[in-house]
């Protein structure tokens, strides 16, 4: 499975429990989260996804402790099964 066809499934399940996934870019900041998710009641998380034997870049990997350390939401789901269990835990 391609790291498109897990996004498109991201997508479309966040869509069914009611939220937004928008497609996010920064020009001038590279390594940024494939996704800003809103989820009803509030929630709002940065998503970056994988396939299931993706590997976050050293960029991706620096912008997840940077959101990190502003106690901001942030996940990096690998594979159908990671966007299932993360949709079940929020």
């Amino acid at each position: 499975m391609l790291e498109r066809d897990v996004e498109a499934y991201l997508v479309a399940a966040v869509k069914a429990k009611g939220g937004k996934a928008w497609k996010w870019t920064s020009p001038g900041h590279s390594g940024v989260a494939d996704r800003i998710v809103l989820l009803p009641g509030g929630a709002v998380w940065m998503i970056e996804v994988k396939t299931d034997q993706g590997k976050l870049s050293p960029l991706q990997a620096q912008f997840r402790r940077e959101v990190q350390a502003l106690g901001a939401n942030y996940v990096c789901l690998y594979g159908r099964k990671d966007v299932d269990l993360w949709l079940r835990s929020v």
